[in-house]
């Protein structure tokens, strides 16, 4: 199909519109139409702050459409969970614990169990136009039973799903995909799997092999706090990689996994760059040089990583871009990645979801225990513990830079002035490339 301005505007009256009124009319006609009003008004918050013409549109649309578009690190569309079943559960004496757990699985297999879940996934991840997601698929630890829980959900997953979602274990898995039309899921976690017996360093990091054959194709090195391989983002010493974690980088190699510093404090990430002999990666973050959020890399530690032959993605979080956090910031963070270090190592790792839009229904449909509470939370996560660090989000920044906005992800960089090539190396050739360099 050819996108003109009779698609997207419906008539040349839309030239007379204001900006907003003009998203309006763009997202409401042609190619950036839906019916899911959640998209649609994300794309129109999105459009009021670009302000593209229609070539630009016309262009990206294209661009987008035509290319593999692999999101270096985020979550497949998340599900409502089972309001009835859940409450039963909870009414049945489960614990905080248990529901928290509870919570988690129907967000993340749903989808393959609910037909008007799987409905929501698809159509969120086809007006997205993202082929593959690295799926966080793992959680915030080095144990490997607490690792194997959400593996085993998203293995799920992608079982129920796998005429249409299935598990890429290849990267070829990814452009088949593209070819038939489907998306698909890769695997990674937030740590690397550690027995617990600290006997040997070789037997210390066997499990790192049997989670490759698990399907995970990438672990984080840390996560924010301190581990037995260094330390993450959050800790202020930020005291670098260990010695042992050295050797854990050379088993990652061995093994075919992508090592991933996303979360690891600045010097854990350059001395992690400088001894991986494969290329690594920061799969979602930002630029430090235009926010310095300490979840953001600095200039000497990006370098290091493309020197690996690496890459970083540039994430869908307001506090960590800067500023007014919204769609154009977002697009200043990829412009200086681009200009400073080379497109062959920019991608983009949004680290965000798509959520259905039944959750809030569904919740509603869990009430209260009998002596009036409800599931509470257990408190603040241990890894979420941060420094103080002061930013006042923008109202909306948010939603124009939502998961379903891939597609005005495109048209920005278009609207920006960047080549195709250079673009499609962005949207998904580089994340494609780093995993073929690692694999084994």
């Amino acid at each position: 199909m050819r996108f003109t301005r009779r698609t997207l505007l419906g008539s040349a009256a839309g030239a007379a519109l204001t900006a907003g009124a003009l998203a309006e009319r763009r997202a409401e006609a042609g190619p950036l139409s839906s019916d899911n009003e959640v998209i649609q008004k994300a794309r129109q918050a999105a459009l009021a702050v670009l302000q593209p013409s229609d070539r630009e549109i016309e262009h990206g649309l294209e661009l987008h459409a035509s290319s593999i578009v692999f999101d270096s690190y985020g979550f497949s569309p998340r599900a409502a969970l089972d309001g009835a079943a859940f409450r039963e559960f909870m009414l049945g004496g489960a614990s905080d614990a248990e529901l928290t757990d509870l919570r988690e699985e129907m967000s993340m297999t749903r989808a393959g169990l609910d037909d008007t879940e799987r409905r929501e996934f698809l159509a969120a991840f086809h007006a997205a136009g993202v082929t593959c997601i690295f799926q966080n698929a793992g959680e915030e630890s080095n144990e490997t039973l607490r690792l194997l829980k959400r593996l085993s959900r998203f293995t799920f997953l992608t079982d129920r799903l796998k005429d249409v979602c299935p598990k890429a274990i290849k990267p070829d898995d990814v452009a088949a995909a593209k070819k038939a039309g489907h998306v698909c899921l890769a695997f990674t976690t937030n740590g690397v799997p550690l027995r617990g017996a600290m006997e040997s360093t070789r037997d210390e990091l066997r499990h790192v092999r049997l989670f490759k054959q698990l399907g995970v194709q990438m672990m984080h090195v840390t996560y924010n706090r301190r581990n037995p391989l260094g330390d993450g983002c959050g800790e202020a010493s930020d005291a670098g990689l260990s010695d042992f974690g050295k050797l854990a980088i050379a088993e990652l190699n061995r093994a075919g996994v992508i090592a991933d510093v996303a979360h690891s404090g600045r010097r854990t990430s350059y001395e992690t760059a400088k001894v991986s002999t494969k290329p690594m990666v920061a799969s979602h973050t930002a630029c430090a040089a235009l926010q310095d959020h300490y979840r953001c890399k600095d200039d000497k530690t990006l370098a290091a990583i493309c020197d690996t032959g690496g890459l970083f993605g540039i994430c869908c979080i307001p506090k960590f871009l800067g500023g007014k956090g919204d769609i154009s910031v977002f697009l200043d963070h990829l412009d200086y990645a681009i200009k400073k270090f080379g497109a062959e190592h920019v991608a983009i790792g949004t680290d965000i979801a798509y959520q259905s839009r039944n959750i809030k229904a569904e919740t509603a449909k869990i009430g209260k225990r009998p002596d009036g509470s409800g599931p509470r939370s257990s408190g603040a996560r241990w890894e979420h513990l941060w420094p103080d660090f002061e930013y006042r989000e923008t109202s909306g920044a948010a939603e124009t830079i939502a998961w379903t906005n891939w597609p005005l992800f495109t048209v920005g960089l278009v609207q920006r002035g960047h080549s195709d090539d250079v673009i499609r190396k962005v949207l998904g050739e580089n994340t494609l490339r780093v995993w073929r360099a690692n694999e084994v």
